[in-house]
This record gives C-alpha cells, sequence and structure tokens, in this order.
C-alpha cells in the first residue's frame, strides 16, 4: 500500500517563502484599517519546489478518465477530445473580459447563440439559457420557472411536483428548496412508472412531474407520451432531467415526447472532464410559452448586433454574468465535429456498449433488468452479501486493484446492493472484454475464498476509511 501523502501545513517550514513579484508598475494605494486583517491568515509557508513536488504527487494518486475504465453510473465519465479544450482557450474566447462592451464581444455571443440553436434542436426545445452552473442547479431553475409560471397564472396552490422513485437524488432536494411538496411515485416491477399509479396521485394541486428518462435504472419509459399526456390535462407542466440524455440524444427528443423543461449536463454528454467539483453548465431549455421566465439575461440579435436582453418576468441571473461560457463553447465544438449522423452514433455505441458489457458480466453477476438496457444498468448483489457477506462495496472495493474505477454503489436506492454501470460509448471491445474478465475473476476468487472480501484494496492509499464518522464528524481545516 503506498503512503498517505503530507499535508502542505505539515511540509511548512517557518519563514521559507517563494517570491517571484517583480516591482508594482502602478500606484500603490492603502488599504483601510476596517479592511485588514487583526491577525495573519495561517498559510503554510514553501518553496516552489515544495508545492510543485506536492500537487505531482497528488495528480500521481488520482484517478481519472485519462487513467482507465471509469464507468460511474449516472455521471457519464466518458473520454472528451482534447480539441475542444484547445478551441476553448483560443484568446478571443478565454481572454475577454465579462463587463466588455457588447460590441467588442460578438464572436462569442455568436458561438453562444449556435450553441442554443444546436442545443435546442437536440432536445426539441425552443431556446437555452446557459445560466446554471451544474446540473441541480438547472433543476432549481427549471421549477422556479414552473412556479412563477403558476404564480402569474393564480394557481399558487399548484405545489405538487410527482417525482419518481427511480429518479435522481438531487430532483427531492431540488422540490424542497423550491417551497414545493414532493410526491413519490413508486416503480412497478419493471422499474417503470405505473401509469395507474400515477393517476391516483393527480389532483388539482399538481404543479408538474421531474422525470429522469432513461431512468436510473437504466430504462426507457415504455409509456411516456401517456405520462406527459396525463400532467397537461391536469394542468400541469413536465420537467426533463437530461442527464442521461448521453442514451438517446440525436435519435429522440424530449420535446417530442411532450416535456416542458429539460436540464443538460454538458459537462457530462456534450464534452467537458467531469467530476472534481467542477467547472459544470447546467443549462436548461424550454419550450416558447415559457421563455420569458428563463434566467437572465438572454442574448438576441437586433439589426446587426447581438445583445443582452432581460425579461422582467426572469427568475433572475443565477450566477455573475452569463454562466460558464467555455464549458458551453466545449459543447458547441463537439457537437460540430460530431455533426448531425455522428450524435445519433454516439448513443448508439452508448447503449451498445452498455448492453455487451451486461451481457458478459450476466454470466455470474444478477442483473437487475434482465431486457436489453439503455446507456447503463444496474447489478445487485443481494445474493452474494446474504450468502457470502461479500457486498456491492467488497466489489467495488476489489475493482479499485485492477487500475480502473469502481461503478456508482448503492443507487438507485430502490435496488439492493446495487452497483451502477455505465462504459459510455468511448470504450472499445478490448476494455469491455478486460473489465468483464476482471469483474468475474474477482467474483470467482471471493466465492472460493469468502474471507478474500473483506481484504480490498491492497494498492491504494488508504483502505477502508471509517465513513460513517467521517460523514458525522467531518474535519475540514488543519488543526497545528
Amino acid at each position: 500500500m503506498r503512503k498517505t501523502l503530507p499535508l502542505l501545513f505539515e511540509k511548512s517550514v517557518e519563514n521559507r517563502r517563494t517570491h517571484y513579484l517583480s516591482k508594482c508598475d502602478v500606484e500603490e494605494l492603502e488599504i483601510p484599517k476596517n479592511f485588514k486583517r487583526k491577525v495573519a491568515p495561517k498559510l503554510p509557508e514553501l518553496s516552489e519546489t515544495d508545492i510543485t513536488r506536492h500537487y505531482t504527487a497528488l495528480e500521481a494518486n488520482t484517478f481519472g478518465i485519462n487513467d482507465g475504465f471509469y464507468p460511474l453510473g449516472s455521471c457519464t465519465m466518458k473520454y472528451n477530445p482534447k480539441i475542444n479544450d484547445k478551441i476553448a482557450s483560443l484568446p478571443g474566447f478565454a481572454e475577454i473580459h465579462p463587463l466588455q462592451p457588447e460590441n467588442t464581444v460578438q464572436g462569442i455571443f455568436e458561438a453562444l447563440e449556435e450553441a442554443n440553436k444546436s442545443l435546442s434542436e437536440i432536445t426539441g426545445m425552443d431556446i437555452m439559457s446557459f445560466q446554471p452552473a451544474a446540473g441541480a442547479h438547472g433543476e432549481l431553475a427549471s421549477l422556479m420557472m414552473f412556479k412563477k409560471y403558476f404564480e402569474d397564472r393564480g394557481e399558487t396552490n399548484r405545489i405538487k411536483i410527482i417525482i419518481p422513485d427511480s429518479a435522481h437524488g438531487t430532483n427531492p432536494a431540488t422540490v424542497h428548496m423550491c417551497g414545493m411538496k414532493v410526491i413519490n411515485l413508486k416503480s412497478n416491477e419493471k422499474g417503470c412508472i405505473d401509469v395507474e399509479e400515477l393517476k391516483s396521485v393527480i389532483d388539482k394541486d399538481l404543479a408538474g412531474i421531474m422525470l429522469t428518462n432513461p431512468n436510473t435504472l437504466g430504462i426507457f419509459e415504455e409509456d411516456i407520451l401517456e405520462i406527459t399526456k396525463i400532467i397537461h390535462d391536469a394542468g400541469g407542466l413536465c420537467y426533463y432531467d437530461g442527464a442521461n440524455l448521453n442514451a438517446i440524444a440525436g435519435i429522440l427528443r424530449p420535446g417530442d415526447m411532450g416535456f416542458d423543461c429539460i436540464h443538460l449536463n454538458l459537462h457530462k454528454t456534450f464534452s467537458t472532464p467531469h467530476g472534481g467539483g467542477g467547472p459544470g453548465s447546467g443549462a436548461i431549455g424550454c419550450k416558447e410559452f415559457l421563455r420569458k421566465y428563463l434566467p437572465g439575461p438572454q442574448i438576441e440579435k437586433e439589426k446587426d448586433l447581438y445583445k443582452f436582453n432581460s425579461y422582467t418576468e426572469s427568475i433572475g441571473q443565477l450566477v455573475a454574468f452569463y454562466g460558464n461560457t467555455l464549458i458551453t463553447l466545449r459543447a458547441l465544438a463537439f457537437i460540430m465535429s460530431y455533426g448531425k449522423e455522428g450524435i445519433p452514433k454516439m448513443s448508439k455505441h452508448a447503449v451498445l456498449n452498455a448492453n455487451y458489457l451486461k451481457q458478459r458480466l450476466s454470466e455470474r453477476f444478477d442483473i437487475f433488468n434482465k431486457n436489453l438496457c439503455m446507456h447503463e444498468f444496474i447489478i445487485t448483489m443481494e445474493k452474494e452479501a446474504k450468502n457470502n457477506n461479500f457486498t456491492a462495496k467488497d466489489m467495488a472495493k476489489a475493482i479499485l486493484d485492477e487500475g480502473m474505477m469502481a461503478p456508482t454503489m448503492y443507487f438507485p436506492l430502490i435496488v439492493k446492493e446495487a452497483l451502477m454501470v455505465e462504459p459510455t460509448e468511448t470504450e472499445g471491445k478490448e476494455t469491455l472484454d478486460f473489465v468483464a474478465d476482471k469483474y468475474i475473476k474477482i467474483y470467482d476468487d471471493v466465492v472460493a475464498n469468502p474471507e478474500l472480501a473483506k481484504q480490498f484494496p491492497k494498492n491504494t492509499i488508504i483502505s477502508r476509511p471509517d465513513e460513517v464518522t467521517a460523514a458525522r464528524s467531518p474535519i475540514v481545516k488543519y488543526m497545528r
């Protein structure tokens, strides 16, 4: 096992410095006393050599998509073409200032408008906003729009949002943050929405439904058109959680399924390295009747110039300026590279890879959905946990020793001992066969010798931290 890395504070040496600042070439102003600290901040004192070696060591002990297989279900951790990073780093995009006059940033306005048109076409919406900074942020914006829509209509009683138990976990949190009420809907034995159950929870207080499709079980809702019609007939609105768009992009459009609003994780489906705290983009799209509620400002063209325009009915600005525009540029580069034919191929390959790996792993593992899946599938280790004390967590820990990342664990909650596997479209058959062979070998080794189950991982910096204590009593600052 590799040694735990010391903190920068532990490497600190008193009075050690790194000074490379040139002499100030502008007038120096004294900071007012009321803004000055009374006590100096407790920062580590290090040389540049100390700092660079520390972060190089951290990088060497970090696992990402460039290091190996990363099947984090529902997160779409796929390889992203480097050319998109290069385009986003062009000086004309990367070095502009958000307070520049509008006539000096027409290039990025035009690029954002092209992204607007492309993503509206892909999703079947009429307009996009790139304000939200992440997927859950996009959910929040969408629900705020729904709420304002009903308030303007004088229907303030409409506060109930239906959420299936196969949805993403952020959906219920979003509803509560908007001051609305969650109506939980249980899935049927197929892992889909039960239409009759849906009808039973409809009443005059319905605001709408939040639906992840394909859902977190990797299943496409077969009654989707009937579901959206039921909601609309009851006066509600339909929100589409687009986090799993990687399975259907270019093939099916949520707008054609009857959805009024959608969020997209541009940092998952459309080419930005995902994870590690960002940056992200939870772009939202909507139908024309909701346009005026979109977070502002919106880009509009007057004569030959693009400009910002804010609607008085807008839910307001969610982030500074116009959001993470360079993430949107990466998405635009990705879409333009793949084109009209490439986008559906992306989705088809994602579904093909998932079904191939699912079939290989079904040689040993119980799969929740025995039929064809979409972009991801669920392994349930309930039987192994009961018979051999070999849990999903044990399997995930063992996988770490094989040069790959573990799948998402214990989600969705409706499947016991769940492992959620999403291979994505960017993996080749050789990798999928390697992965399947490793999973099967781990399974066979542990079934033959159950004592092995609790011994993994052996090759990581830490093995099995006390996760309960870490969650309940986190240490978030260094104590000298």
